[in-house]
Formats: structure tokens, C-alpha cells, sequence
């Protein structure tokens, strides 16, 4: 008879037990949450395409000098390259990433490629030359060093409004494609705004939810609750119907005489509409905090500052706000995260001054296909996130401390 193994010790068969029932939860965390933004940031630094497909060209380029042209091994090796891509039909691939570095890039590459074997001249520079004067200059054989990094920060750089010359190194982009810093302010400033005036809409609401009579209150919760049961796309599209020029505002105000037939306000595809539509879908997920602290607050703590001789609203500044004040953390932490990342809102009824920064991830990600460019715009904006809920943390604690 085998012998009886020895029992685990209870601490360890406790810490076995809690991981084999976390187990499940933590696979599910790693591969939907974990998974999808280590991918994100590595794509956003790593582009292997160009460097596998032109090794030699990208070695016989490791030490040029960009203050003039190559020498011949360079122009030699892509000519051999551009051969060997146009046969195996990844010249395309080759021509978009390099496209994304410099513009027109993508038809010197094809016309190269195509005209090559035909092209006069004794020597692969001769060749190249002849059929496009741009193979002389720095500019494009820099886009194909820039574009064989296999790992760049050149995504980075483009996405905070930056790029590098060949000599000057990291310089400002031209003044009209300075866009996404811009857009980042917008972001930012939108989604503050929207917090604050969910909040000042939220509060009166939650607070005469929460002393309301318990009949009512059930009745109050569900109408809040009532825009969780609709589609988002179904709450965003009606606004169109309310805000547009045809819609039932405006309607309302030329039948009412208030401004001309001809001289509708534009209520929609702009920020207006932004604002309009984010707060009536966000306004929920702030009222719900508020409501669940304020309903633990003790009415006659309100009873007892009036009695002591306190005015209404002193009363309800030094002893009814404090106790809402995590209500208050929670919920606006919640609309302000929310608000940073809304896409389908702003691309309906926005227009184009009311776009923000997940519009643009959204486009580089299914329209230009720059899956680089739009992780480092995403990781950017999770860093910024992650940046303002560190602060947010450490004010708050140091808030609680006081009060402590």
C-alpha cells in the first residue's frame, strides 16, 4: 500500500483554493484587457515591414551621413530590393510605410520599381536618377532609413505634433498638420466641462432622489436608469432629430417667433451637439454615485446644524457637502474617464469642430490603416488618463488626511 502523502498546510491550501477560483477571472483579465494593450504599445514602436524587406539596403544605410546623397552600394542594394519586392508583391506594403514617413514616397517607389529594368544607365545610381531626380536628394532616402527602424519613436513623434529632418533632428511639423495636440486640449477640455456640468445637473437630481418618499424613489431610479435600456447609437442619432434644423428646437423657435425661418441655429454637427448629446448620455453614471452617498447621509445632521444657528446654505457647505464629497470623487472620476474615450457621440452629431482624439484613433485604425499612429495616440491619451487619476488620487488623499 502506497503511503498517505502528506497533508498541505491549511495557510497553503487556502492560497491553492483562492487562485484556482481567481483563476478564471485573471485569464479573462489578461486576455481582454492585459493582451489587447501590450499589443497596442508594442505596435506602436515596432514596424519590422521595411527593415525585412530591404535589409541590405537598410545595412548600406546604417552609416550614411544624411547631409548628401548615398553611395552607390545603397542605390545598388534597392535596386536589387525593389526587384525582389515587385517579385514576391510586397512592393505595396514597402510603399505605404514609407508614404507614412513622406509624402509621394509611395508613387517614387512603384514608378522605380516598374521603370528599373528598362531604365538607361551603367549603374544602379545612373538608373534611378534618370527616371526621378528625388533619388538625388536627401529626402527620400532618409524616409527609407526613418521607415526601417524596426523599433521608432517616429509614431510618438507624430502624434504630439513633431518630426525629424534629416540634419536639424526633431523639429515642429509644418503649422497645418499640427492636429493632434490640438485635438489632445479639445479632449481634455470637453470631457472637464462635461463632468462639471453633469455634476451640476446630477446633484439637485440625486439629492431630491435620495429624500424623496421610499414609493417615489423606485420611480425616480427607474427613469434615471431608463437610457441604459436604450441603444447608445438610438439616444445619439435622436438628437439629430431634436437639434437639427429642421428639428423640434428649432421648429419651436420659428413657430414661436423667436428668430427667422432663415436663421436657424446650428444646434448640431458642431460642439453643440457634442456637448448636448455627451451630457444627456453621461449624466446617469454621475447622478448614481451621488445617490448612493447621499442616501447614507443622516437627515438630521442637516436638523441639527439649523438648530445651532446655521443659514441654509452654510449648513449645507460645512456639513452636507463634505459627506457627498466621495459621491462627488466617484462620479465625476467615472464621467471624466468615459467622456476622454467617446467616439460614436462625436462622430455623429460633432461635425468636424466637434471631433476629439478617439475620432482620429478610430480613422487611422480602420481608414488610413496607420495602426502605428493610432497606438501611440492611444497610449498617449492612457497615459494622460492614467496621469490625472494619479493626481486625483494623491489630492484626495491628502484631503482625507486633513479632514482626518
Amino acid at each position: 500500500r502506497a503511503p498517505t502523502p502528506p497533508a498541505l498546510p491549511m495557510n497553503r491550501r487556502t492560497r491553492v483554493r483562492a487562485f484556482v477560483l481567481v483563476a478564471p477571472l485573471l485569464a479573462f483579465v489578461v486576455a481582454t484587457f492585459v493582451a489587447p494593450l501590450t499589443t497596442m504599445f508594442l505596435r506602436s514602436v515596432y514596424d519590422p515591414v521595411v527593415a525585412d524587406a530591404l535589409p541590405e539596403t537598410m545595412a548600406a544605410l546604417q552609416e550614411w551621413d544624411p547631409r548628401g546623397p548615398p553611395g552607390d552600394a545603397a542605390y545598388a542594394a534597392l535596386a536589387r530590393e525593389l526587384a525582389n519586392a515587385r517579385r514576391d508583391r510586397t512592393l505595396g506594403q514597402i510603399a505605404v510605410r514609407l508614404n507614412r514617413v513622406e509624402g509621394g514616397m509611395r508613387t517614387l517607389l512603384a514608378t522605380a520599381a516598374r521603370e528599373l529594368p528598362d531604365a538607361p544607365g551603367s549603374s544602379a545610381r545612373e538608373k534611378l536618377v534618370g527616371i526621378d531626380q528625388q533619388w538625388a536628394s536627401v529626402d527620400a532616402w532618409f524616409a527609407i532609413r526613418r521607415a526601417g527602424e524596426r523599433f521608432t519613436a517616429r509614431h510618438y513623434l507624430n502624434a504630439l505634433d513633431f518630426d525629424q529632418a534629416p540634419v536639424d533632428g526633431v523639429v515642429r511639423q509644418d503649422e497645418e498638420r499640427r492636429i493632434y495636440v490640438a485635438l489632445f486640449w479639445r479632449t481634455l477640455w470637453v470631457s472637464l466641462s462635461i463632468t462639471l456640468l453633469c455634476l451640476a445637473l446630477g446633484y439637485p437630481v440625486a439629492h431630491f432622489i435620495s429624500h424623496a418618499r421610499p414609493e417615489r424613489q423606485n420611480l425616480l431610479l427607474v427613469l434615471v436608469l431608463v437610457p441604459f435600456w436604450t441603444s447608445l447609437l438610438v439616444r445619439t442619432t435622436s438628437w439629430i432629430v431634436v437639434l437639427g434644423n429642421e428639428g423640434v428646437i428649432n421648429s419651436l423657435l420659428v413657430g414661436l417667433g423667436l428668430v427667422a425661418g432663415d436663421q436657424r441655429p446650428e444646434l448640431v454637427y458642431n460642439m453643440m451637439g457634442t456637448f448636448v448629446a455627451m451630457t444627456h448620455v453621461l449624466l446617469p453614471f454621475m447622478v448614481l454615485p451621488l445617490y448612493s452617498v447621499m442616501r447614507s447621509v443622516p437627515p438630521l445632521h442637516m436638523k441639527a446644524a439649523a438648530s445651532l444657528g446655521s443659514g441654509a446654505f452654510r449648513a449645507f457647505w460645512r456639513v452636507y457637502w463634505p459627506q457627498t464629497l466621495p459621491g462627488v470623487g466617484a462620479g465625476s472620476l467615472l464621467v471624466f474617464i468615459l467622456a476622454i474615450g467617446f467616439y460614436i457621440t462625436p462622430a455623429i452629431v460633432g461635425g468636424s469642430s466637434g471631433q476629439l482624439i478617439s475620432n482620429q484613433i478610430a480613422y487611422h485604425m480602420q481608414s488610413s490603416l496607420n495602426q502605428g499612429l493610432a497606438a501611440a495616440l492611444g497610449g498617449l491619451l492612457l497615459a494622460g488618463v492614467g496621469a490625472l487619476y494619479v493626481v486625483y488620487d494623491r489630492l484626495v488623499g491628502v484631503d482625507q488626511m486633513k479632514l482626518g
